[in-house]
């Protein structure tokens, strides 16, 4: 039984001004619902414009786009409240504890009273941040900030979660706890649009995976089939230094 989607691109074109090359040139991809699909590919790939697009950060210049059946031009506000984001950079207030952070995205999101307090109390325990939620959080270890940082996008239980780079800089422990959070929700039936470098990290976390190069889609399915169908690759790192090269990518 095919699983329906719940994102669509068709022949989608962004290109920023000034750049002669487009970030994102005529992509067209289907993300099916309830999937961990990681968006791979070099620096300078267009992953991080792709994801900006599909939250509403960015316009594009042509193509289509739906979102949960919905048209992102036309229908973002209704869209915005179903999508979570957790970007790469940490997104808190350093001189607010962790409560004061969560309370305050909380109620952006929308919650109050008694049901924001219970999802906060619930995610910090989760994360192993209870007894640290009276902490600011420049006090904060940087594995710490990185789980915090992904509670805050968890707060209003998204549809669809998107993560840039979420398990980058962090030490082992807090890796885990992200890793196995994400997979939770995984089986809870949430869909999780993943960006990493972390190849090993992707095979064993993603039902699926694109390879993304130059504003274009390589290639798109499950991990181990990819693999396997590849002549001379025994891992997700192999294929992707296959198709995007070896030599080292640098993007200012």
């Amino acid at each position: 039984m095919q699983t329906a989607s719940i994102i669509d691109i068709r022949d989608l074109s962004k290109t920023y001004r000034g750049n002669g090359a487009p970030a994102v040139d005529r992509f067209t991809l289907t993300i099916p619902e309830g999937a961990i699909f990681g968006l791979l590919g070099p620096n300078g790939a267009g992953k991080t414009t792709l994801v900006h697009i599909l939250c509403g950060l960015c316009r594009f210049d042509t193509g289509r786009v739906t979102v949960c059946s919905l048209p992102l031009q036309r229908r973002m506000k209704e869209i915005r409240p179903l999508i979570g984001v957790v970007p790469q950079d940490i997104a808190l207030y350093p001189t607010l504890t962790a409560g004061e952070n969560l309370n305050v995205f909380g109620r952006i999101l929308g919650l109050r009273g008694a049901m924001l307090e219970s999802r906060i109390r619930e995610l910090l325990a989760l994360f192993e941040l209870e007894a640290y939620r009276y902490r600011r959080v420049e006090h904060y270890s940087g594995g710490m900030k990185r789980r915090l940082n992904l509670i805050a996008g968890l707060l209003h239980r998204p549809r669809i979660l998107f993560l840039d780079e979420p398990t980058v800089g962090v030490d082992v422990q807090s890796r885990r706890l992200i890793l196995d959070h994400l997979r939770l929700i995984h089986r809870d039936g949430g869909t999780i649009i993943y960006t990493s470098h972390y190849m090993e990290e992707a095979e064993s976390l993603c039902t699926q995976v694109a390879f993304i190069d130059r504003g274009k889609l390589i290639c798109q399915g499950v991990p181990a089939e990819l693999i396997r169908t590849a002549e001379g690759c025994d891992s997700l790192e192999m294929l992707y230094l296959q198709l995007t090269g070896k030599r080292q990518r640098d993007c200012c």
